[in-house]
Parts: structure tokens; C-alpha cells; sequence
């Protein structure tokens, strides 16, 4: 058995100061020690897969202070691999976006547990090899901390791929929780207003033109949902400083986050659909309560799943904007309008330091010629990165 901050100080000397995750009561020493450290960051995420995509985004800033790389930690139980297995195998492992993973072994077998981790138990181990991530034993002595962290740094930095420690039950020390709340969340947030425009709905070729003019290259960060938003984006003007999610349904909004929290030198840009929101609304509440004012949400909504054949969503019945209000965005506008992108952009009389938010209703339809990318998607990410890495 180990203490917490053993652990936690000696991933501190190797660049990890960036966490994420679902709580287990395995993990609860960790996490408690995290929280109440103000120079580390802990992110609550709405589930696992959110977590993943977060540190992604952290992953995706690239270098920090004094050309460190900038790492993460993604904690969950083993029953959340299969809210991560998204963006475990279609994100990190696509972009190649390293991250170290904590994940609990509940229902280890031999060790006596509840029934619902009978079968995720025997199975955590396979279900890690199966979408190739190498892992080893979470360290239970203070001697295999930093080869353990060595190993798995040394394995991220050569690969880009995730790396795994498995923390069987009683690996950490009781560490007692000595606050309430949540660092870095927005308090006593009153929720904003929604504003709402009437106009003529607009194609998502003219939506996303209009974004590219207000997306300097050398401030802002665009990154685009999978499937047309994206392909369309890059038939636009594929520029160095977006980059096209292929896959990872619902993942943009995290992974923005994720990088915006990190980067707060930068603007960054989620461009969602309505679709992929629907897909993970939880994260509505972690980006009001996380977003910063450098982060824009804008959610196009055609009202279907337009790249799949155009199968009707459920967007017509949701108030997007009214959810992300309650949720503590610091603006929320709604409308088809094609102005509201601008006033999106430009607003001035923002209340609070939350993230902006707005939905625009556009028209369904697509080019028949829409090309994909034919930069690969790790090239994508390396573009970007060192687009960056130049500021």
C-alpha cells in the first residue's frame, strides 16, 4: 500500500497535472489528495468517456511552460471502459493523443464484490488488450512508483497511445477529504438569459464560411464534430488550425474543454451537431460549470443524422440553448439567424467568465461532391500541434 501523494507528487515530476474522471472508492484517496492540491487540476466528468476526451484535448496543447509536455490522467472504475471505449478507440488511438489511465479492478477475481462487477471483473484486463492499450499493476510499494511512471511515460511519448495502470483494491492509504466543492468550477452562477433570433435558416456550408472568418488562425483553435460538419469544414479551407474529428460521437465539447482549460492563451472553437449532442449531454454540465470564457460552443442543428442517410434526430423537441443556460454557460443564444454566429463571436456584454453557447438552426443538404480529408488524422493533430507550438 501507498500514500496518495507518493504517487500523485511523483507523476507531478513527470508532467502530470491534469485529471480527470469518475470517482470509484478505490480511487477516493487519489482523488481527495488531487482536489485539494490548488496547482493540480481535477475535472468531474459526466462519465468516463468524457474524461478520456478531456485529457485528449489537454494531450492535443501540446508543450507547457518551459517545453514540458503537458500530461493527464484519466480515472475511472472498469466498468466505465465502456463509456470510454468511443474515444479510446476512434480518438486517442486515432490521433495518437497519449494519456495515463488509472482504472480500477473491481470484480478482480478471487476478490470478493458486488454482483454488477462479476463480469466486467475477469474481463478488464482482455478488454484493455483488446483495444491495445499495454498496462501493468498500479504500484502498491513507494519503490515502483517512478519505474512504473518511467514505463508508461516513455511508452506515451514513443507511441502516442495511452498507457494503463490497473489498481487492484487497498493499492492507496486512506487520505481524508478536508473541503467541500470543486476548484476551478464557476460559483453562485446566475443562469443566462437565452436570447433568441428569428431569420432564414441558412445552409452549414454558409454557417461554417462564416466561423472561418471569425477563426484568425493565429488565436483560435477550430475543432469539428465527425462526419459532414467536419468533412465540410475541410472542403471550405482546410487550415492548420483545425482539425476534423473522424469518429468519437460527442467528443468534440470535452476534448474542447479539455484544451481550452489548458490553453488559456488560445480561443477555442467546438463545433457540434446536434446529433453528437444528444449523444453526451452530460457534458452540457461540465462545460458550464468547467468552461472558460477562451472556450465558444456553437451546435448546428439540422434536425438529423445527415451523414448516415439523414434519419430524423430528436432536436426539434430539445431547447439546447434553455439547457445550457441552466447549466451555467455565460451565454446562450438560439435562433435561425445566421447573425447569431456573429453575435456569438462578438459579445461584448457576456455575464460572468463561462463559456458562449448558441444554436443555429441550418437546412439540411450537403454537396454531392463533399470530399473527406486526405490528410491523415494523426497529421491532422501534428499539423496543429506544431501550428502551436509556433505562438
Amino acid at each position: 500500500m501507498i500514500d496518495a501523494a507518493q504517487f500523485v507528487e511523483a507523476a507531478r515530476e513527470r508532467g502530470f497535472d491534469w485529471y480527470a474522471g469518475v470517482p470509484c472508492s478505490f480511487l477516493t484517496p487519489f482523488i481527495n489528495y488531487v482536489l485539494q492540491d490548488e496547482l493540480l487540476h481535477y475535472v468531474s466528468a459526466a462519465n468516463e468517456g468524457d474524461a478520456v476526451a478531456l485529457i485528449a484535448g489537454v494531450a492535443l496543447g501540446g508543450t507547457g511552460f518551459g517545453g514540458a509536455k503537458r500530461r493527464g490522467i484519466a480515472m475511472m472504475q472498469n466498468s466505465g471502459l465502456g463509456n470510454a471505449v468511443s474515444p479510446l478507440t476512434s480518438l486517442t488511438w486515432t490521433f495518437r493523443l497519449p494519456q495515463l489511465l488509472i482504472v480500477t479492478w473491481r470484480g478482480q477475481p478471487g476478490v470478493h464484490d458486488e454482483p454488477q462487477h462479476a463480469l466486467m471483473g475477469p474481463i478488464t484486463l482482455q478488454m484493455l488488450e483488446m483495444v491495445e492499450i499495454l498496462w501493468e499493476l498500479f504500484p502498491t510499494e513507494a519503490d515502483q512508483i517512478g519505474p512504473a511512471l518511467d514505463r508508461a511515460t516513455e511508452y506515451m511519448d514513443s507511441t502516442g497511445r495511452p498507457y494503463a495502470l490497473v489498481m487492484q483494491k487497498g493499492s492507496v492509504a486512506p487520505y481524508e477529504l478536508k473541503k467541500t466543492g470543486l476548484s476551478g468550477v464557476h460559483s453562485g452562477v446566475i443562469a443566462a438569459p437565452v436570447k433568441r433570433f428569428e431569420g432564414a435558416r441558412v445552409s452549414r456550408h454558409d454557417a461554417l464560411a462564416k466561423v472561418i472568418t471569425k477563426t484568425p488562425e493565429d488565436s483560435t483553435v477550430v475543432l469539428a464534430s465527425t462526419g459532414f460538419c467536419g468533412r465540410e469544414l475541410y472542403a471550405i479551407d482546410d487550415r492548420e488550425n483545425q482539425l476534423y474529428l473522424v469518429g468519437s460521437m460527442g467528443c468534440v465539447t470535452p476534448m474542447a474543454l479539455g484544451l481550452a482549460l489548458s490553453r488559456p492563451d488560445l480561443r477555442v472553437i467546438a463545433l457540434d451537431g446536434d446529433g453528437a449532442a444528444l449523444m453526451r449531454m452530460g457534458v452540457f454540465s461540465t462545460l458550464g460549470a468547467y468552461g472558460p470564457s477562451n472556450l465558444i460552443h456553437l451546435l448546428l442543428d439540422n434536425g438529423a443524422h445527415e451523414s448516415t442517410g439523414g434519419q430524423a434526430t430528436v432536436s426539434r423537441e430539445i431547447d439546447f440553448a434553455s439547457i445550457a443556460s441552466a447549466c451555467g454557460y455565460a451565454l446562450a443564444l438560439d435562433g435561425d439567424d445566421i447573425g447569431v454566429i456573429d453575435r456569438l463571436f462578438d459579445a461584448k456584454d457576456v455575464d460572468g467568465d463561462g463559456a458562449r453557447f448558441a444554436r443555429l438552426s441550418i437546412k439540411t443538404g450537403t454537396p454531392g461532391d463533399l470530399p473527406r480529408p486526405k490528410i491523415a488524422p494523426e497529421d491532422v493533430r501534428a499539423r496543429l500541434q506544431q501550428h502551436l507550438g509556433g505562438r
